[in-house]
């Protein structure tokens, strides 16, 4: 007789970690006109959460703080299990329904991966639930067709990502006091991509990973985030969020990606969370968010 305990459907969880450029870089557009970046990247140890489970019907639902926000219709996660599962068939590995459920607590079009995270780990959560495999040429191709940030959300480790965002160098990089800040105001990355003056700036140089915390913040004071000057033309609450975190002294603030998303490096503990509190307290009606960046080793 089958046990309640093996009658249960396996229950998968993955976190989509945000995504944090610590500088970048526009070097170039292709001919598709597709930017060309240098940028770093960490990842902090919070994000949206997607849990997985074999069901009869595939099914999707929407939960959280900025679900509302979403259309469950056009979702990257379910262009991400459908083409998953379209490999996977190609494969000779052809895998049944799945009930997901996504938690968004992650602003929407932020400038911290959001949906490109949401993707990727559905493609993460999947393979673990259905127990398969593919070869890394193979995944890291469906990652791409989801989009140019997919691939470095796919790894979720501090990375130096070049090109259109597909190639991928793991770097050393500390675990780092993180806060969050944005003034809930949606910034569209093509129309800051548009609002560039310049598209062949300088790339990053020589970068050596490092994991004394002092040390890297310091190497990270001479690069820039390109996308930055043009979203506060757009958004003057960017600005205002980067003076904020200033004044709370962080070791090292930014935009990151197109934003409006900025963040505060901390050098304790201690220091983010007061800079947080205070922060919450100042700005409420803003999104802000006490976590860490998740270590790497190159």
């Amino acid at each position: 007789m089958t046990s309640v305990a093996e009658r249960q459907p396996e229950r998968i969880i993955e976190t989509a970690c945000a995504k944090i450029n610590l500088a970048l870089h526009v070097t170039g557009r292709r001919d598709d006109c597709y930017h060309l970046l240098d940028s770093l990247v960490t990842f902090a140890e919070d994000g949206d959460e997607l849990v997985f489970e074999a069901a009869e019907s595939d099914s999707f639902r929407l939960i959280g703080r900025f679900g509302g926000e979403l259309s469950d219709d056009d979702n990257l996660v379910l262009k991400a299990r459908d083409l998953l599962r379209a490999a996977l068939v190609d494969a000779g590995q052809p895998q049944g329904p799945v009930s997901i459920t996504l938690d968004k607590s992650l602003p929407i079009a932020s400038g911290i991966g959001g949906g490109s995270a949401d993707a990727a780990a559905t493609l993460r959560g999947l393979l673990r639930l259905w127990k398969a495999e593919l070869p890394e040429a193979t995944l890291q191709q469906i990652a791409l067709q989801l989009g140019a940030d997919v691939p470095m959300c796919l790894a979720s480790v501090p990375l130096r990502a070049r090109g259109i965002g597909e190639t991928i160098e793991k770097m050393a990089m500390p675990c780092v006091p993180l806060v969050l800040i944005n003034p809930l105001k949606p910034v569209s990355t093509p129309e800051i991509f548009r609002s560039l003056t310049q598209r062949d700036n300088p790339p990053i140089g020589e970068v050596s990973g490092t994991t004394d915390v002092s040390t890297w913040l310091r190497s990270l004071s001479t690069l820039r985030n390109d996308l930055q000057p043009p979203a506060e033309a757009l958004v003057p609450e960017i600005a205002e969020a980067c003076d904020l975190l200033g004044q709370s002294l962080a070791g090292f603030v930014r935009m990151s990606g197109s934003g409006a998303t900025c963040f505060g490096l901390y050098e304790t503990e201690a220091a983010a969370m007061k800079a947080a509190l205070a922060l919450s307290a100042y700005r409420p009606n803003w999104y802000v968010l006490l976590t860490r960046t998740i270590p790497g080793d190159a």
